[in-house]
C-alpha cells in the first residue's frame, strides 16, 4: 500500500487534563472523495485505519455513544470516502476507508489506496492514527508498511485490537504482545459489545490531543 520503511517505537502517551474525560459531543462533519475537499481548519485531527470488515464505525460508535453516527454495514467495503466527525468542538475523528478488500475491482481498490494515501500524505492537521486490528487475523504486509510509514514521518500510531470477545483472554493477550513487538506500536484489546478497552482508548485519545494542545502553546 504505502513503501515500507524503518519503524520507530510509538510514542501514543503521557499528559492528560485538558480535555473533558469523556466524549460529550460528536457531530458528522462531512464525507469527502477527493483531497481538495478535506477539512483543514485549525482543529486537530486522528485517523482511524484497518481492513473492511475490521469494525471502525462499530468502534467510533461506541466511544462517543452513538448508534448510527458511523455506518455499520455487514457487506466489507462500504466506507468509500474520508469522513470527518467534530468530537467536543476541539478536535477531528476521520474515518479512513477500508483497504485491503479483494471483492472489488482493482480500479476501485486503487482509488481507496490513492484516498488514504493522499489525505495521509495532504493533512497539515493529522496528529497521530489508530490502526484498528481483528484479533483473528494474521498482521499483512499493508498493515506493516502503514505504520512503518507513519513512524518515517513521527506520527503516533496505536494498534487497537478489535472483536477481543470473539478468543479467550488469553489467546487476545497473546494477539496484543505479537502486534505490539512486530510493529514496534502500543496496543489495546478492544471489545464494543463488553466495552472492553474503551476507557483506557479514551484516555490515550485525551492524552495525545491534550500534548498538541500543550505543544501548540508553547
Amino acid at each position: 500500500m504505502i513503501p515500507a520503511v524503518a519503524a520507530t517505537p510509538e510514542k501514543f502517551h503521557h499528559m492528560g487534563k485538558v480535555l473533558p474525560s469523556k466524549i460529550v459531543s460528536c457531530e458528522f462533519a462531512g464525507s469527502f472523495f477527493t483531497s481538495d475537499q478535506f477539512r483543514e481548519d485549525s482543529r486537530p485531527q486522528i485517523a482511524f485505519a484497518g481492513r473492511s470488515n475490521v469494525g471502525k464505525s462499530t468502534l467510533l460508535n461506541s466511544l462517543v455513544g452513538r448508534k448510527k453516527l458511523a455506518k455499520v454495514s455487514t457487506t466489507p467495503g462500504k466506507t468509500r470516502s474520508v469522513n470527518f466527525f467534530l468530537v467536543n468542538d476541539r478536535f477531528y475523528f476521520v474515518d479512513l476507508p477500508g483497504y485491503g478488500y479483494a471483492k472489488v475491482g482493482k480500479k476501485v481498490r486503487e482509488s481507496w489506496r490513492q484516498l488514504i494515501e493522499n489525505y495521509l500524505t495532504g493533512s497539515q492537521r493529522l496528529i497521530g492514527l489508530i490502526l484498528l486490528l481483528d484479533c483473528r487475523r494474521d498482521l499483512t504486509d499493508e498493515d506493516s508498511q502503514l505504520v512503518a510509514w507513519l513512524a518515517n514521518r513521527g506520527l503516533p500510531v496505536l494498534a487497537v485490537v478489535t472483536k477481543s470477545d470473539k478468543l479467550s483472554r488469553d489467546k487476545v493477550n497473546r494477539k496484543v504482545k505479537e502486534i505490539q513487538s512486530r510493529l514496534e506500536v502500543a496496543a489495546i484489546a478492544f471489545s464494543a459489545l463488553t466495552g472492553a478497552g474503551k476507557k483506557e482508548l479514551l484516555s490515550s485519545i485525551r492524552n495525545l490531543v491534550a500534548e498538541h494542545f500543550e505543544k501548540t502553546r508553547a
